[in-house]
């Protein structure tokens, strides 16, 4: 078609993905509103709110891989699909079941998280991924990415009128549409042709298991997968707690939800700006400069007196901040293994993500309720930010030239 789409299923495919993206994580970043209401109506505590959304990012690490081994074998639409059915299924029980207690943590924490290992960022990035050649596979995955910036600047604005016009109740059954809108556009996620694009370091007769025994055997892959964990860690940690936090320092009501919005709005410049950085620069320079770049944010944040000010400072700062590691981390498991296995050596590096984001969740409610702050989950997010700058340094990006060998 011209220099940046190889053909018109690249195209369709990566429509697809944005559309499914902006839907699953547009949604997944208005949970944290609901607390307040969750609190009223159900008696839920900030532990029990934050291990439910601590369940749902392990559930969401869990089966990302394997969904990844759906995608790989048998197309993303198919992984993706059935993933919407599951958020479908998860939101209705939230809405008309029981509530409370497991199954609180069933509907938000299970089945969501399990819906999100299909629908969001691994799978939908990773499919694009396949797409594109080394020179654009970051710009598309960072376009991919900028359209989950777009759910998460509108979700938060929407989710806080409704919940304050319509109730919690109606507001879960306004995302049901959404899910279904979320449905249809996976079926056109295509999987590439196999007579596409030829990369040289495509072994014919590598199979799965060697796929994972090769990444593994990579200290480079390792080393991502170890600093895929604090981006889930900081992440979790401000989009289930930032508005318990800001209610705690005397900034309640639309606050934090200013701050949600921001952060999807300026994450749009974040994920493109480092989709296009990362066909020019050295991907993990640009990850451990994002890591420390965090560092500083979060301790002016949390530092600086409370005001709309800073609160606006931190939104914008960490939107550009949020996903924008995302095209770097995927092009560098691309760029070194290829795109055969891609959904599902991302899918691996991704559940450290979720580990993280557990960590992040639950943390940040458990010191919250044992010393009324989040002071230390705050100072763990800065320590952590200080090992992902220094754990990407040594990465080697060289791709691995394999001799070809028989099926």
């Amino acid at each position: 078609m011209n220099k940046f789409f190889p053909n018109r299923l690249a195209l369709i495919t990566l429509v697809s993905a944005c559309v499914v993206i902006l839907v699953s994580m547009g949604l997944r970043q208005t949970f944290g509103l609901f607390f307040s209401a969750f609190e009223q109506d159900l008696n839920c505590s900030r532990t029990e709110f934050g291990l439910a959304i601590g369940i749902q990012m392990l559930f969401w690490g869990i089966f990302a891989p394997l969904f990844g081994i759906i995608a790989d074998k048998f197309g993303g639409n198919k992984a993706v699909f059935i993933g919407f059915v599951i958020f479908g299924l998860g939101i209705y029980m939230l809405y008309s079941g029981p509530n409370t207690g497991i199954f609180f943590q069933l509907s938000l924490g299970v089945l969501v998280g399990t819906a999100l290992g299909a629908t969001a960022m691994s799978v939908p990035v990773s499919e694009v991924g396949k797409h594109f050649s080394n020179e654009s596979r970051s710009m598309a995955t960072g376009l991919v990415t900028a359209a989950a910036s777009v759910g998460y600047f509108i979700s938060p604005l929407f989710t806080k009128y409704s919940l304050g016009a319509a109730g919690w109740e109606n507001t879960l059954k306004y995302f049901m549409y959404f899910i279904l809108f979320g449905l249809i556009a996976s079926i056109f996620l295509l999987p590439k042709k196999k007579e596409g694009i030829n990369e040289k370091n495509l072994i014919k007769g590598q199979n799965f298991v060697s796929a994972l025994k090769e990444a593994f055997s990579h200290k480079g892959y390792n080393l991502l997968v170890a600093g895929f964990f604090v981006c889930g860690f900081q992440i979790t940690l401000v989009a289930t707690h930032i508005p318990g936090y800001m209610q705690d320092r005397g900034l309640g009501g639309w606050s934090a939800t200013i701050i949600l919005a921001l952060i999807g709005l300026f994450n749009i410049i974040g994920t493109l700006g480092m989709g296009y950085l990362g066909t020019k620069y050295s991907k993990k320079i640009l990850l451990s400069i994002l890591y420390f770049a965090r560092a500083i944010v979060i301790c002016i944040f949390i530092f600086l007196p409370p005001s709309l000010f800073t609160s606006i400072f931190f939104g914008i700062t960490f939107g550009v901040l949020w996903l924008s590691t995302v095209p770097p981390t995927n092009g560098i498991v691309a760029q070194i293994f290829g795109t055969k296995y891609l959904s599902t050596l991302f899918g691996i590096v991704f559940l450290s993500h979720q580990f993280g984001s557990f960590a992040g969740a639950l943390l940040g409610g458990y010191f919250f309720d044992l010393y009324g702050s989040y002071d230390y989950a705050w100072y763990i997010a800065i320590a952590l930010s200080i090992f992902a700058t220094a754990v990407h340094l040594p990465i080697d990006e060289t791709p691995i030239f394999r001799k070809e060998q028989s099926v």
